[in-house]
Order: C-alpha cells, then sequence, then structure tokens
C-alpha cells in the first residue's frame, strides 16, 4: 500500500472566449496542452477522473464524457469515473485520486475539467436561479446566485462591523496578484481601488460589479501520482500532506449558520490529517466566486480571527509583499471563472507555488500551502494541504 501522494503535473488554459470550442474540445485541448508542457504520453495515465461537462452552461452534461476522451486519447486506464460537485469537484477528484492511489488501483490518476460559463438571455438566468434556489421557499422572492452570496455577505456585516469597502478590499488584492500574471483575464489592466470597486455597478447589495468573479471559458488539468512517478515527472512535487471534506446543505435556507457553513470543518479534518495546524500554512488559495468568499473563509480556516477577515484584507497582507498571500493567480475574481473547471485554478495554483514554478508571482516561502473550494451554494467543501515535504 502506497502512502505518499503528490501533484506531479498541471496545466490551465488562459480563460477567454472560445467560440469555436464546445466544452468536449476544451477537455481534449488542456489535456494536450499537459502532455505537452510536462513530456509525457497519454500511456503515463494510469487513471482519469473528469467532470461532465454543461454545468454552467457549455452544452447538455455528458456522464460519458470520460469514456470519450479514452478514446480521442489513447488512455486505457485502470481506474477511472466522473463525478460533478460544482467548484469542488476538483478538490473531490484530487482527495479520491489519492485513495485510489494508496489502495494501488493506479500509479497516476489525472484530475481534468472544462467549462463554459457564457453570457446568458433572462431565461438562461431564471433556469440558473431555479436550479440553485427551492422552488417554493427561496425562487418566489428572487434568489439569484449573486443574492445569496449577498446573504453570506450582509450576515457578516451584521455580526461583526464588516463594510463593503472591506470586501472590496478582497478584489483589489486579487488584481494585484492577476497583474503577475500573464494568464489572468485581467493582465494588462490597470490595477483596482476600493474606490473603483465600489463604484462599479450594483449587483446585489453589497456588491458592485467588482465584487464578482469574471465568467468565462477554459479547462485545467492535475496529474496525481505516487511517489516513485511524482519524482521522475517533477522536480518538486507538491506533496498531498491533509486532506478533508464537508457536506451540507441544498438550499441555502437550510444552512445551519452562514458563518460556520462547512468550510471549518473540512480544513480542520485536513489539519489533523496532516498534522499541522494554521500558524503552519504560509499562503491559501481559496475558491472566490465573489469577494466574501477568502474574507469568510479565512476565518473558518483559522488563517485570522474570526470577524476579523475584512480587517485582514484591508491590512495589504494578502496581496503580493504581504505577511500571507492569498490566490496568487489573480482568483476568480480577476484570473476568471470558468464554469465547470473553476475548481482546479486554486489546485493548479496552490501547487504551482509549492513546486516553484509560478514565475513573475512564486512566493519567497511555499513550503506549505492550503487549498479550499467548494461547490453548489457554499455545500460542499474540499480542503487539500500541499507541501514540499512529503
Amino acid at each position: 500500500m502506497v502512502d505518499a501522494v503528490a501533484i506531479a503535473a498541471v496545466s490551465e488554459m488562459k480563460p477567454a472566449r472560445y467560440p469555436d470550442k464546445d466544452g468536449h474540445a476544451l477537455y481534449i485541448e488542456v489535456v494536450r496542452q499537459l502532455l505537452a508542457e510536462w513530456h509525457l504520453k497519454p500511456g503515463d495515465i494510469q487513471g482519469l477522473l473528469a467532470c461532465p461537462a454543461g454545468m454552467a452552461g457549455g452544452g447538455n452534461a455528458d456522464i460519458f464524457v470520460h469514456e470519450q476522451l479514452y478514446e480521442e486519447l489513447g488512455i486505457h486506464p485502470l481506474y477511472g469515473d466522473t463525478m460533478n460537485a460544482g467548484g469542488a469537484t476538483y478538490g473531490y477528484m484530487v482527495q479520491r485520486a489519492a485513495l485510489a492511489i494508496r489502495q494501488g488501483l493506479a500509479d497516476s490518476v489525472l484530475c481534468i475539467g472544462a467549462g463554459k460559463f457564457p453570457k446568458v438571455s433572462t431565461g438562461g438566468a431564471e433556469m440558473m436561479a431555479r436550479m440553485v434556489s427551492h422552488e417554493a421557499f427561496e425562487f418566489p422572492y428572487g434568489t439569484f446566485i449573486p443574492a445569496i452570496y449577498a446573504q453570506v455577505a450582509t450576515r457578516h456585516m451584521h455580526e461583526f462591523g464588516t463594510t463593503a469597502e472591506q470586501f472590496a478590499e478582497v478584489a483589489v488584492s486579487s488584481r494585484e496578484w492577476a497583474l503577475r500574471n500573464s494568464q489572468a483575464a485581467t493582465y494588462g489592466t490597470e490595477p483596482l481601488t476600493v474606490a473603483k470597486v465600489r463604484a462599479s455597478r450594483p449587483i446585489a447589495t453589497p456588491f458592485h460589479l467588482y465584487d464578482c468573479s469574471i465568467p468565462l471559458e477554459g479547462g485545467a488539468a492535475v496529474l496525481v501520482a505516487n511517489a516513485s512517478v511524482a519524482k521522475r515527472i517533477a522536480r518538486q512535487p507538491a506533496w498531498l500532506l491533509g486532506m478533508g471534506e464537508y457536506h451540507s446543505h441544498r438550499n441555502i435556507h437550510q444552512a445551519a449558520d452562514l458563518m460556520d457553513i462547512g468550510c471549518g470543518r473540512a480544513g480542520r479534518m485536513a489539519y489533523e490529517r496532516a498534522g499541522l495546524g494554521p500558524g503552519d500554512m504560509q499562503f491559501a488559495q481559496i475558491y472566490d466566486a465573489f469577494s466574501v468568499n477568502p474574507l469568510v473563509f479565512m476565518e473558518e480556516l483559522g488563517l485570522c480571527a474570526r470577524g476579523k477577515g475584512g480587517a485582514f484584507f484591508a491590512s495589504g497582507a494578502t496581496r503580493p509583499g504581504g505577511d500571507f498571500p492569498v490566490n496568487t493567480y489573480g482568483g476568480l475574481l480577476s484570473f476568471g471563472h470558468t464554469g465547470d473547471a473553476s475548481g482546479l485554478s486554486m489546485i493548479v495554483e496552490g501547487a504551482r507555488q509549492v513546486m516553484g514554478i509560478a514565475g513573475d508571482r512564486q512566493l519567497p516561502r511555499a513550503d506549505i500551502g492550503v487549498v479550499h473550494s467548494y461547490g453548489g451554494m457554499m455545500s460542499e467543501h474540499s480542503t487539500l494541504i500541499l507541501g514540499r515535504q512529503s
């Protein structure tokens, strides 16, 4: 039975608009990109986990997408499946891949996602609102996606005195990192300020446009492997030191506590399994569909004091040069939100930092970091602890 498992290779497409590619074509492209970047062959992949593309509007979901990929890419895995838990999908994939490898089912497992997050019509917006809200108790009262997250933000403001300007600081921090990442959708643009965020178009109080992630298209891939394979592929693998998950509600009105929504429980499990604590972490990559997410989840993960997330971001600690970098690739707020594939972006970046291949945004201290992703309306949570030592 194998114990040491690592992320051995990562690849991600630049978030953009790809009108000539459907979700399946994006899958093919990102796998070929990973193979080329890391000088691998289809035979190097013994397992494959894929998400049925289509969740965010990229076409009908295909539960047999993994089988189609086998054919087109010449992969003949010993272990394969599809799974979908929204943005948490890929954190769960890495965890399932690690379990399979530790049980000897495969030496390496490729976790892949591709997504198209197009602009939607009024009818499309209604369909998405119905998908995420309860038909009787939420949808009739205008429960669309930004409004759900706005509830969480408003509750934090009520309980802790957090301000709209402090949420804006999250967006400002993300943009500073994105300006160092040539693959980010906002690379080459102007820096954000709190005033610019607050002056942008109102979306759902307290959110304005720049408090929201950027819907785009793309894909990413992560290869999880045992120690011998990982060391052969990567000079410095990103070792999986701990992992945890938590599954809560389906509808947001069933969440027991909006300030303790599941992230902390997944995090505590990951810390315990790694034999580490929040104080050992040197950076964090956190799923950020809206500016409220990193602020609240930093508190739940124990990375700053409860109720102090707003002050923490306003202090500049999370920005380049700060004491505790967060979302060093720009986050979904400034890198781009690629629908079905978005939950891979923070895993790719966490691995790159630990592997020492993050380019202009490489952190001087990236020995151990935490990666958190979630799915649904903050219903599904995955926490990974990555490090340079196995």
